[in-house]
């Protein structure tokens, strides 16, 4: 019969020899060795041989209960393991946060869409005047970039697209209705902040799609995206695509004006 300490030396081996991205198996490892080293309650002290033996048994009794839960556990956490290294596993345990207007997607997302733009319904281009003019919320620009390259304007006055060489900034009412949804896998997502407001930073290339103001999703496709930082200007929700790193993202959402 296979011992406790047995038990745990193979539970141990077997969080150290799996490859799962996040979290890493030696960081859960070292979280259940120090759950198993936390020492077992004493009874108080007693007197008297009976007390004695009393004691020592309820010692006994409170350090194997602890082993078990210990070893349980060690055996739920290698559970969720298991399940994030396998496809299947990854979508039963899949996330669903919504932010900025935008639907993010935490888990198995398959293969990565094409990269072939895809234009928003009814899209259009039009000067930055002209875009002002038509939509229904304050469009903001970044101060590092200045005026854009391209300005469009998608469905119906729904979004606001700035285009500089290689970056993107979509901006659109993000307080009510979703309007992006992206697929995400590892490296996950990283809460950052621009100012005073909360933001995303999508480190990775990942799906998107977009999410027509009047339905008709089975009609919508994805495309592949860059790295992206989401967050939101009051009650206007901004995606820029296409900065490269985190900092340079932070830099240019900064600058917004």
């Amino acid at each position: 019969m296979t011992s406790s300490d047995d038990l745990e030396a193979r539970l141990l081996d077997l969080g150290e020899s799996l490859d799962v991205p996040s979290p890493h198996p030696a960081e859960v490892a070292r979280a259940v060795r120090a759950r198993l080293e936390v020492p077992a309650p004493e009874a108080p002290a007693v007197t008297g041989g009976r007390g004695v033996l009393r004691r020592g048994w309820g010692a006994l009794r409170a350090g194997g209960r602890a082993r078990r839960r210990a070893a349980v556990a060690a055996v739920a956490i290698l559970v969720a393991l298991l399940l994030g290294a396998t496809p299947a596993g990854r979508a039963a345990v899949a996330e669903i946060l919504r932010f900025a207007g935008v639907e993010l997607r935490i888990g198995d997302p398959g293969p990565l869409p094409s990269w072939a733009p895809q234009p928003l319904p009814g899209e259009r281009r039009v000067t930055l005047e002209q875009a002002r003019e038509q939509v229904a919320f304050p469009i903001a620009v970044p101060a590092t970039l200045g005026e854009p390259a391209e300005v469009r304007v998608g469905d119906g006055g729904r979004v606001v697209s700035l285009l500089w060489p290689g970056l993107r900034l979509d901006e659109y009412d993000g307080s009510l209705l979703l309007v992006f949804r992206k697929e995400l896998g590892p490296p996950w997502p990283l809460e950052t902040r621009v100012g005073d407001a909360e933001a995303q930073w999508i480190p990775a290339p990942h799906g998107l799609t977009y999410l027509p103001r009047r339905g008709g999703e089975a009609e919508a496709r994805p495309r592949a995206a860059g790295p992206t930082l989401i967050w939101q200007r009051g009650q206007v929700g901004l995606r820029l695509e296409g900065a490269g790193d985190i900092g340079r993202a932070e830099e240019i959402a900064r600058s917004v004006r």
